[in-house]
């Protein structure tokens, strides 16, 4: 029996890699995995083992952009666990026939010590950030080497890039990550437009992350944002607002960060039965929401954005994103200003200082602007094709999940069948 091992260092990155651990399984492929970044809950949740102890670390593996990241990693002792999982991954290689890594350089270096031949989806780098890649020593000699059997990019401009610079064939086969959103219960299929007229309101989603902190952080940033909307969004029954929250963001917590900025934490009867969890300030109403993310991307005209992969999915599906920039460790101006040339038009940002009273009033002021442009019935269907597009070209279709899948297999020693008798 063939046996992969999955290597990735991040949220989306874990995502992508549980989305391709499944259809190996369901291919009789043994599967595990070895997350460099977080507690790897995808692959977890997806029933795939995970190699050796697991850590989260406040900087979310993102201290390398900038000083103080850096030197909070070094406190908190990252280096060292890194080092440890490299030691891992020398005990283990063993027991694995293929290496497949997801994410970036790290990843990368990590098959390579294995010694085991290697696939690469390099979901982290773009051709769009600067019209021409530049990849971080030593991932381009490292991609060169035979051992590493195929390349796989996030976009058909980075494919076209890295074929040419690493003379060997580079492929775009989609992004798993774009799967488990773009396949709706029929409950959420309708699109943001037929979800408007049904209930005759506009639809904002809320993302402020997966990482904690800085998903509670950017969550009160987005309560300041809402509390700044013009006064017709105001009003009872104007817009509809919903924000997707990780679990380990609690009710209790949201609560008591929410009080500061004189929003009420109450639970309220739903038509069709059961109780939501909202807060309330005045006549807006926010639902909070843990386990219905899909439906949030589906369901909404737009997106207020502090996120990474959740703003990639939304592109992927043709809607539009407002970010708003905060103090990090990941969404910060910089970060912001990286995602609108990787995803392209159809993500909008207010200038200015993060988190300033300035900004907060003009992303408010966008929310406004960006809903009316959706809702006139001349420009709102032309830019929504607009946007179609764009998520087509910088996202690709959705099915890059089973596409990979099978591009593995092709690596692959023949899955014996089963004898009887």
């Amino acid at each position: 029996m063939s046996r992969v091992l999955l290597l990735s260092n991040g949220h989306g990155e874990d995502l992508s890699g549980s989305l391709l651990a499944r259809l190996l399984l369901e291919r009789g492929v043994t599967v595990a995995a070895l997350p460099l970044v977080g507690h790897g809950r995808a692959y977890r949740q997806a029933g795939v083992p995970v190699l050796g102890s697991t850590r989260e670390f406040s900087t979310g593996g993102l201290g390398y952009t900038s000083l103080a990241g850096r030197l909070t990693e070094l406190i908190q002792g990252q280096v060292l666990y890194m080092l440890g999982k490299a030691w891992q991954l020398w005990r283990h290689r063993r027991r694995f026939d293929l290496v497949v890594a997801v994410g970036d350089v790290v990843p990368l270096v990590g098959a390579w010590l294995t010694g085991l031949p290697a696939a690469v989806y390099l979901v982290a780098y773009s051709s769009h950030y600067e019209g021409r890649l530049r990849l971080p020593w030593p991932a381009g000699p490292l991609l060169r080497r035979r051992r590493c059997l195929r390349v796989w990019s996030r976009d058909a401009l980075t494919a076209s890039d890295l074929s040419e610079q690493l003379r060997r064939p580079v492929t775009f086969l989609g992004n798993p990550f774009l799967d488990p959103v773009a396949i709706e219960p029929k409950a959420h299929q309708a699109a943001p437009a037929q979800a408007q007229e049904a209930e005759g309101v506009p639809s904002l989603g809320l993302l402020p992350g997966s990482r904690l902190p800085e998903a509670a952080a950017n969550l009160e940033l987005m309560l300041d944002v809402l509390a700044r909307l013009p006064a017709p969004l105001q009003g009872p029954g104007a817009l509809r607002l919903r924000a997707a929250l990780v679990g380990d963001l609690s009710a209790e917590r949201v609560g008591q960060l929410a009080a500061s900025h004189h929003w009420q934490l109450e639970t309220r009867a739903e038509r069709a039965g059961g109780t939501a969890t909202v807060l309330r300030r005045g006549e807006l109403v926010l639902e909070l929401v843990w386990d219905g993310f899909a439906g949030i991307l589906a369901g909404s005209d737009l997106l207020l954005s502090m996120a990474g992969t959740a703003a990639e999915q939304a592109v992927g599906l043709g809607r539009p994103v407002l970010q708003l920039a905060g103090r990090g460790p990941q969404f910060t101006e910089g970060f912001a200003e990286a995602q609108r040339r990787l995803l392209g038009p159809g993500v909008i940002c207010a200038e200015g200082e993060p988190g300033s009273e300035a900004v907060l009033t003009a992303t408010a002021a966008l929310v406004a602007d960006l809903l009316a442009e959706l809702g006139d019935p001349e420009r709102g269907p032309l830019w929504r094709r607009q946007l179609a597009r764009n998520g087509q070209e910088r996202i690709g279709r959705p099915g890059g999940s089973a596409r990979m899948a099978a591009a593995i297999m092709e690596l692959l020693p023949p899955v014996e069948p089963a004898t009887h008798g």
